[in-house]
């Protein structure tokens, strides 16, 4: 899919040098509508990926939107323009992207009905269909709704953010009245299997907001006599920022619950709505909710919140989904025994959802029984709804061990479920800390103390992905449980770090931020550089989820300058611009969207063919690098760094599910060579993990040592003064 803005970009980089990052999440999304698009993708499936979609919309519309907003509103002169002409260009963006959008749901919709999957609207209801429609609204719907009658002097309550509303317009004679409802989503599925048309096979849906349309006139029985009435769906973003008070009059606890209260009065940023209501209706809700210029009022079709499209359900052929792929075991995890002796004699390296996260439930079950365990650290970022690792520190507490957890209170979007985990962890014993003001805890730790002996040991695990059992089998993600001394005592310190703040900890062999991640990467790029510049082969490959810290993109332009081969995969925004002459040459970029969202970061420097392998917890933003505690390892064990380079290699050589980042972020698909073998990196890994066998592409050189070039024209600055 061509980038839809590309006439934009150019305006908006600053000196050439950077790609917008809000523009760059955009080329992001457009990844995952091509995967919609992809007619090798099964169809129900293909559905899922428009509800990643569109919840990856709101995110963004809640966040950055909102943030460009406020941009324009504190900004003066030419840096205020700059924000309104991005706005401008990212709102020209979305409305091209929710056309592909419109385009591939049709396209979708036309291939379920030919295998008898029908998703019909209200007006399509045989009388069959009509009556258990009529049943259901009467038993099941009308029980949950409260519409809102609009009265000039009424105020409208505050609407949930991201909730789907039906705009009501009712005709009464030559008056009109206005309402609004919102639709039960939250309490009732949106998608109802109704009976199959008579004479018809297949399976027959009606979405939850086509059911109130059919029976409109009932909400308003006896209030209103309704001689016409049709509902209009509409949705709003708000700005997702927390205020939180830095006083300390008030718990951290209060404080953020008041201000999630305060997040649903925030401003509106984006109004989502059918392009066919009227007029009227439209600039009446406008003005009620108090639209202003720099907002966004996006026309769409008939249907919103296509989010809900994630949870659609497979009621056809098991291959209208993805082939399940059987989490791969490890013998040595399986064995019965102490899984701290099977750490003690050798790191363990787990690659999810390739491998179960229940090993991870294991290591907490274990230290929790384990009557040489005294002590359990662990930081809690995103958990899962049922989480198993909360149950497992519970237990741990129940038989006699210390129990801390650092809980992230400010994890967007989960900060109410976390205060409510922070409240039963505290209830049941545990000691809670909340991290930092003004530091997220964003690191992936669990820190084990044992006694062994007379002396006390430390077993380490450190992630690039959150301990939640739901997430660990969608994401990709990388952990290491280690034995290793210098580790422990390091990942002792960060959580002394959180405890007591006030103390700054020397770090043996972790690169921690807001302490040592920014200039441990920068020691070790201006390694490669030093490298390069003596006459050295000299390489490095970054994987991660974002890369948009500006010193960072600078620093790997003087690493291609010096003539460093940069090798990119990042997965959404990047706004480094590779292949430029003069500046960039020596980078190139993939991004890979397939099955698994790829999460993990891994940092891998040749060294003179010594490399350096880093995983953790770290993208290369700003603020994973100077405002949130964050912690990448380095990964000693050679089985493990020979995992991370065969895992990169596959992915680098993917040509069926990679895309070039390139200067325009067209997301072109990486072309496959003449002759090459089609490498699908999630699947190729999949067996790699299984079975040893590695697909047929030129293998690293990782490893081999470095011959200083004998030319030295090679190494003279190609860019230009």
């Amino acid at each position: 899919m061509a980038n839809p803005i590309k006439t934009r970009v150019a305006d908006l980089r600053e000196h050439e040098l950077f790609y917008p990052r809000e523009l760059s999440w955009l080329s992001f999304n457009a990844r995952v509508l091509q995967e919609a698009a992809d007619e090798s993708v099964p169809v129900i499936e293909r559905l899922r990926y428009l509800g990643i979609f569109s919840n990856n919309s709101d995110e963004f519309f809640r966040v950055r939107v909102a943030e460009v907003r406020r941009l324009i509103s504190v900004s003066g002169g030419s840096n205020r323009q700059h924000f309104k002409d991005l706005l401008a260009a990212i709102l020209e963006g979305v409305v091209e992207l929710q056309k592909e959008f419109d385009r591939i749901y049709a396209q979708i919709m036309k291939q379920l009905a030919q295998r008898k999957i029908y998703l019909v609207n209200e007006r399509q209801l045989d009388e069959g269909q009509a009556e258990f429609v009529q049943r259901y609204f009467t038993t099941k719907v009308l029980p949950e709704l409260d519409p809102i009658l609009l009265r000039e002097d009424r105020e409208i309550p505050t609407l949930n953010d991201e909730s789907l509303y039906l705009g009501v317009d009712i005709r009464s004679g030559d008056n009109y009245d206005y309402a609004v409802v919102e639709v039960p989503t939250d309490r009732l599925d949106r998608f109802v299997e109704i009976p199959r048309r008579k004479g018809k096979g297949g399976k027959v849906f009606i979405v939850l907001d086509n059911i109130i349309r059919f029976c409109l006139p009932q909400m308003f029985r006896g209030v209103i006599a309704v001689e016409e009435a049709n509902a209009y769906c509409f949705k709003f973003s708000r700005d997702a920022e927390l205020e939180i008070d830095t006083g300390i009059t008030q718990s951290l606890i209060d404080k953020m619950a008041k201000s999630l209260k305060q997040r649903r009065k925030a401003d509106a940023v984006r109004m989502v709505y059918d392009n066919n209501m009227p007029d009227r209706l439209l600039e009446y809700l406008k003005a009620r909710f108090g639209f202003g210029k720099y907002d966004s009022l996006i026309a769409g079709g008939r249907y919103h919140n296509s989010k809900d499209f994630m949870g659609f359900p497979n009621v056809g052929p098991k291959y209208f989904e993805f082939k399940p792929l059987p989490p791969i075991r490890l013998p040595r995890l399986d064995e019965p025994g102490s899984i701290f002796d099977v750490i003690r004699e050798k790191d363990v390296f787990l690659y999810y959802p390739y491998h179960p996260f229940d090993y991870v439930i294991d290591l907490l079950k274990s230290a929790a029984l384990d009557p040489n365990v005294t002590d359990i650290k662990i930081c809690l970022y995103r958990v899962a709804k049922n989480s198993r690792v909360i149950d497992a520190l519970v237990n741990a507490v129940d038989n006699g061990k210390r129990v801390l957890a650092v809980v992230e209170l400010a994890a967007r979007f989960d900060e109410q479920a976390n205060i409510n985990w922070a409240q039963r962890l505290t209830e049941n014993g545990i000691d809670v800390i909340f991290g930092i003001p003004g530091l997220k805890v964003h690191s992936k730790l669990i820190l084990i103390e044992r006694m062994e002996g007379s002396s006390r040991r430390f077993y380490s695990h450190i992630g690039t992905g959150n301990f939640n059992e739901k997430t660990a089998r969608v994401y990709t993600d990388f952990t290491l449980m280690t034995h290793d001394q210098n580790v422990g005592k390091d990942v002792f310190s960060v959580f002394d770090f959180l405890q007591y703040t006030y103390r700054r900890p020397d770090y043996r062999v972790l690169l921690v931020s807001p302490h040592s991640s920014r200039s441990g990467l920068m020691e070790l790029i201006e390694q490669e550089i030093a490298n390069a510049k003596a006459g050295y082969r000299a390489e490095m490959t970054l994987k991660c989820n974002n890369l948009v810290d500006r010193s960072m993109v600078k620093k790997l332009y003087e690493a291609s300058d010096a003539g460093v081969q940069v090798h990119l995969i990042v997965r959404g925004m990047c706004s480094l611009l590779p292949g430029v002459k003069g500046l960039s040459e020596n980078i190139q970029a993939i991004s890979i969207v397939d099955r698994f969202l790829e999460h993990p970061r891994a940092y891998v420097f040749y060294n003179r063919g010594n490399p350096r392998y880093l995983i953790g917890s770290a993208d290369l933003m700003t603020r994973n690098l100077d405002f949130r505690v964050e912690v990448l390892v380095p990964v000693f064990d050679k089985d493990a760094q020979e995992i991370i380079q065969n895992v990169l290699d596959q992915q680098w050589h993917d040509n069926v599910k990679a895309r070039v980042l390139d200067q325009d972020q067209d997301n072109e698909y990486v072309p496959a060579k003449k002759g090459s073998a089609k490498i699908r990196s999630q699947e190729s890994i999949y067996r790699y993990l299984s079975t040893g066998k590695l697909p047929r592409y030129p293998k690293s050189r990782m490893n081999v040592p470095a011959k200083r070039r004998r030319k030295q024209p090679l190494l003279k600055s190609t860019r230009g003064d």
